[in-house]
Parts: C-alpha cells; sequence; structure tokens
C-alpha cells in the first residue's frame, strides 16, 4: 500500500535536528526562530522535546490566555466536535449569536463579525471605514508611528514600522502614520480624505506604549467634531489582558473616578480583536458601533472559516473560564505584582533596565542601547540576546523591536509562576551586569 505521508520516526526519538531540517526542506524561512523545539506544555509552563520544561511567560504573543492544555479547551473541542464543526456563514448556529452578544455585552451596544485572525479582523476594520466615507470620496485611515497592525498588504501599509513595509513596495494607498499619543499631530493630520483614525490601546509590536487617558478622550472629540470613525487595535491588548476587558476601559479608569468628560461614555466604533479569545484556538473578531454596525451588509464582507461552531464553543468557553475564576482581576494583581518586581530590578540594575511599563499582563522591558556582550556571544539585537539567556535559564519572553523584552502571560498566571519568572529574570541581568 502507497504511503501518503512519510513516517516521522525521528520526531518519535526526539530528534530535535531532525525536527529543524524539516522545516529548513519544507517550510518557507519567513521567521527568524528560536533554537527549541517544543513537544507538549501544561499550564503556563511549556517542554522541549528534550524534556526540559520552560515557564511560559510569552503566551504564544498573548495568545494562550488560560495556557497550554487547558482541559475546558479540550472538552469544549471535543464535545463541539462531535455534533457541528463547519457550517458556512450562509446557515445560523447559536454559538456564533451567543459569542456576539457576550461580547457586545462586555464592549457596548454594536455588533459583531467573526473572522480567523486579528489580520483580518484588522481587514474588516479598513473595509467599515472605506464603506463610512466612500460616499463623500473620503477613504483615507491615519494610524500611528510604531504600531501594528498585520502582515496583509492593508495591514502593513497601516503599520507604523518600516521594516514590516520593506520589500513589499509600493504601498496600499490611503495610509498615513503620525506620533502616537499625539494628538495635535493627528489633528493636523486630517485631510479632506481622512474616513477613520486606528490606534493600539497599547502598542505592543511597537514596544509596549500605552495611550494615555487624555490622548483616547481627545481622540473621541476629535473624531466626533471631525465626523470620523475611532477604530482601536486590540488584537493584543485586548480580552482582560490588562485587567479590563478592553485595554482603554483600564486606562480610563482614574479619568472616570475623576469624573472627566467623556471619559465614562468613552467609545470607539470600531474594535479589532483575536488572540486570547481562541486561547490558542484561531478566531478573530471585530465589534462595530451601533450607529455603523450594518454598513457592512449582504455581499460586502465574508469569509469561509470565520465563525464556526468549533472556534465559538472554544471562545465561549474561554470567556466562561475567566469569569468564573475572576481571572481579569488576577491579571491585575499579578500584573502589579511582576511590574513592581521587574521596577525594583530596573532601579538596582540601571546599566541592564532602562524603563518598565505596561498594563495588567502586559508589560515590556526596556533594555538600555549598550548592554556589554557576554563571551561569545553573537552580534543580534539585544532583545533577542537577553531572550536566548532567558531561555537558557528556562523562561519564555517576546522581543519587540532591539532592544524591548514583552511578558504575555496566561491570565491565570499565579503568583508563585510569577515570583520565578522574577527571580530567573534577576539572575539573567545581574549576569549581564556583571
Amino acid at each position: 500500500m502507497k504511503e501518503i505521508v512519510p513516517p516521522l520516526s525521528a520526531i518519535l526519538r526526539n530528534d530535535a535536528a531532525a525536527v529543524q531540517a524539516l522545516f529548513q526542506q519544507n517550510v518557507v524561512p519567513s521567521y527568524g526562530r528560536f533554537d527549541i523545539v517544543l513537544s507538549h506544555g501544561s499550564g503556563s509552563y511549556v517542554y522541549d522535546i528534550n524534556g526540559r520544561r520552560y515557564l511560559d511567560l510569552g503566551g504564544g504573543i498573548a495568545v494562550n490566555s488560560l495556557g497550554h492544555a487547558h482541559s475546558a479547551i479540550t472538552e469544549s473541542l471535543l464535545d463541539q466536535s462531535r455534533k457541528l464543526i463547519h457550517s458556512s456563514n450562509f446557515y445560523y448556529h447559536e454559538g456564533q449569536g451567543r459569542l456576539a452578544r457576550a461580547l457586545v455585552q462586555l464592549i457596548g451596544p454594536g455588533k459583531c463579525f467573526f473572522g480567523n485572525s486579528g489580520g483580518e479582523a484588522n481587514e474588516g476594520l479598513f473595509k467599515l471605514a472605506r464603506k463610512f466615507g466612500h460616499d463623500e470620496g473620503r477613504f483615507e485611515i491615519i494610524t500611528t508611528l510604531n504600531s501594528f497592525h498585520g502582515r496583509t498588504l492593508a495591514g502593513i501599509a497601516a503599520t507604523g514600522q518600516d521594516k514590516v513595509k520593506k520589500g513589499f513596495e509600493p504601498m496600499v494607498p490611503g495610509f498615513r502614520q503620525v506620533p502616537y499619543n499625539n494628538l495635535e499631530a493627528m489633528r493636523a493630520a486630517i485631510s479632506p480624505a481622512t474616513a477613520a483614525i486606528l490606534i493600539e490601546g497599547i502598542q505592543g509590536e511597537g514596544g509596549v506604549t500605552p495611550a494615555r487617558a487624555d490622548y483616547l478622550l481627545g481622540l473621541r472629540q476629535l473624531c466626533d467634531e471631525k465626523r470620523l470613525l475611532l477604530l482601536m487595535d486590540s488584537v493584543q491588548c485586548g480580552h482582560f489582558r490588562t485587567g479590563r476587558y478592553q485595554s482603554f476601559q483600564r486606562i480610563l479608569e482614574e479619568a472616570v473616578q475623576a469624573c472627566t468628560i467623556g471619559s465614562e461614555t468613552f467609545l470607539p466604533d470600531g474594535i479589532s480583536m483575536a488572540k486570547s479569545l481562541g486561547g490558542g484556538f484561531p478566531i478573530g473578531a471585530f465589534w462595530v458601533r451601533a450607529p455603523y454596525a450594518d454598513l457592512l451588509g449582504a455581499g460586502t464582507h465574508g469569509t469561509t472559516f470565520g465563525g464556526s461552531p468549533l472556534a465559538c464553543a472554544v471562545a465561549l468557553k474561554i470567556l466562561e473560564v475567566i469569569q468564573s475564576q475572576n481571572l481579569a482581576d488576577n491579571a491585575r494583581k499579578v500584573g502589579d505584582y511582576v511590574k513592581a518586581g521587574l521596577e525594583q530590578l530596573a532601579q538596582k540594575y540601571p546599566s541592564v533596565i532602562q524603563n518598565v511599563r505596561g498594563l495588567g499582563l502586559m508589560l515590556g522591558i526596556e533594555l538600555t542601547p549598550h548592554i556589554a556582550r557576554l563571551p561569545g556571544e553573537s552580534t543580534r539585537t539585544q532583545a533577542v540576546r537577553f531572550a536566548n539567556l532567558l531561555h537558557a535559564a528556562g523562561l519564555m519572553v517576546i522581543p519587540a523591536g532591539t532592544q524591548i523584552l514583552r511578558l504575555l502571560p496566561p491570565l491565570n498566571l499565579r503568583k508563585d509562576e510569577a515570583e520565578e519568572g522574577l527571580e530567573v529574570i534577576e539572575l539573567a541581568v545581574e549576569r549581564l551586569a556583571n
């Protein structure tokens, strides 16, 4: 009988070199991968094929909201797969309606569209803006420097990082970038062609930089004044990561307490979501505020796999676990604990850590530009060098740019696991400082 798939004996023997060879021979080399071959995970930990354990504070880049191999996700996948996996969006199914209702209740009056990724979710927002401004000839979306909005052609045109655009010119027209957290720069950039403004509540790939409360409120006022849509990319910073469902809700807390005008009623006009929404199962979504929720009518937008019964079952189960176990509060408390610990390290080792920023379990460590190299160390960026040092000590983090590391762990990270992570980071920092 003819073999359909070649035997994987090398993988079964836990041969890391054989797995890497499979990638080198058969996988497009579009990623710079670390020299780690993973096997399985459990909770906040992941294991390589040699049996080595790592505390995963990267969380699959803010995806693994309940950690690895959570039983609730497994059970929801099994239960739903026995009923209906896929049906297409020509038909109704209860799960998609229930998930949309849950997200609307967490954000505000509006409606949701479901796709498969953050890139797809942002494409939906781009089309929403185009549709909104079409009859008046408005199509332009203003975004910010150091932003990141995906890897599609429109996504990289929207992104405010030249390294992402390189090699894919000419850019899709209709996007311009201005400095982040600068309201006057945004106001000055508005043209007769502008239809929308798009920002991240916390810039992730750009270095974990939160928006200021006055910036958010100013953008809302500006968009109301100029009849523009205010759109927010919450793919990385959303879904309870900051301790509230959306990062803008956390950022505006003090403004609400101070009764700052506009803070209590603040809502963007559209929000893109993905990553933690599915806890590792591919799903993306965008929410549209009530006045504009029907702009994308039948035939104007679609996807084959978006909002499938399987994806919606997982997302609903994740919401259930987050709410029943009060993981938003956990993200806030454990995140504040980790941030305080990192700030102490920055004070103790200023030659290595320049700054610590972020909210909840979305934190950034900014390294100083000129850390002395260890013997035999390569000429890679500061962030990659430090990440490799942490990997060697059994800890995973995510680089962002040349000198920033992101911590994006599961929302159910325990305090003792946070303590373990801080201890490993301090040992690595101490080594570099000496």
